[in-house]
């Protein structure tokens, strides 16, 4: 029998979608080694790699065998994916264009060598960012640049604006997959994208209370309020909104200080000035040659 690679969906899923990964038509107990690969749009390769051993009856299923060594170890149904590690050290995996998909590739070799062995199958998978039916729609809205993802249907469905963190740019991974889960879900731009300002010395949350009441006009979105999701610094303006804003019922912040630490924040007469870190009350250490050192952030930075 020839080895079959067997995926659930098969062909496509979303890239937040459980992928059941097994393999059909191996020896008893045989050694195999499952490979994964990916280019991002930039060209850049990431891998992920495991040994597995098939059951008594040739057959090999992620859910239910451990993985025996490799990128991961154990029962890890989507370790391929999270696995995943780029040749280039320290890049960051990230959708740029979320209406193509990223393309996986899974190999199945026989033995335990990952560069090595002979290919037994194949598959190719897609792994999408935009749901069947969800629409992206460009805003440019008066100060407003971001683009609005709406679920199949009519609606109205719940509003979220989504802000990333000191990047900078229009991120909208996260949005597009939200809008998946029945949420209209605005990704906001605030700084370095498009005309907007290329730094973050000056906030004006005014730019905020027009997205906000965008969104809470737009026919498809339900009120009387929205929500808010923030990374990093996406989160310190998620409470700064909550805090100054009307129309705000919800806020999810993810990895953000609770206190403005980036720049003035400004709201019609009100400035907040940024609270500073004091480098000289930080201290490194540093491990390197066998020798420990400890010295000031500061010196690090000059």
């Amino acid at each position: 029998m020839v080895p079959i690679v067997s995926l659930k969906p098969a062909g496509r899923s979303c890239w937040d979608e459980p992928l059941g990964i097994s393999v059909h038509g191996l020896a008893p107990e045989q050694p195999v080694t499952l490979r994964a690969a990916l280019r991002d749009e930039k060209g850049a390769l990431f891998r992920a790699h495991a040994r597995y051993r098939a059951d008594d009856h040739g057959g090999l299923d992620l859910a239910r065998a451990p993985a025996l060594g490799g990128s991961f170890a154990g029962i890890e149904p989507m370790g391929l994916l999270w696995a995943l590690e780029p040749e280039r050290p320290f890049w960051r995996l990230i959708k740029r264009d979320v209406r193509t998909p990223f393309v996986v590739e899974l190999e199945v070799l026989d033995g335990h060598e990952p560069d090595g062995g002979r290919l037994l199958a194949r598959a190719v998978h897609e792994r999408h960012f935009m749901a069947p039916g969800v629409r992206r729609v460009p805003v440019r809205e008066g100060r407003v640049r971001a683009t609005l993802f709406l679920p199949p249907g009519n609606g109205p469905f719940p509003g979220i604006i989504d802000l990333f963190g000191g990047g900078g740019g229009l991120p909208e991974y996260r949005a597009s997959l939200l809008a998946g889960k029945g949420f209209a879900v605005m990704a906001l731009a605030y700084y370095n994208y498009d005309d907007l300002p290329k730094d973050m010395d000056i906030t004006h949350l005014e730019y905020f209370e027009e997205a906000v009441n965008y969104l809470l006009s737009h026919p498809q979105v339900k009120g009387p309020g929205i929500g808010l999701l923030g990374i990093s610094r996406g989160g310190e303006l998620c409470l700064s909104m909550a805090s100054f804003l009307k129309g705000i019922t919800a806020a999810v912040i993810i990895n953000g200080s609770a206190t403005n630490i980036v720049g003035k924040l400004c709201y019609k007469d009100e400035t907040l000035p940024p609270l500073r870190v004091n480098a000289d009350r930080i201290r490194v250490r540093m491990i390197a040659t066998g020798r420990v050192s400890s010295m000031p952030m500061r010196s690090l930075n000059a």
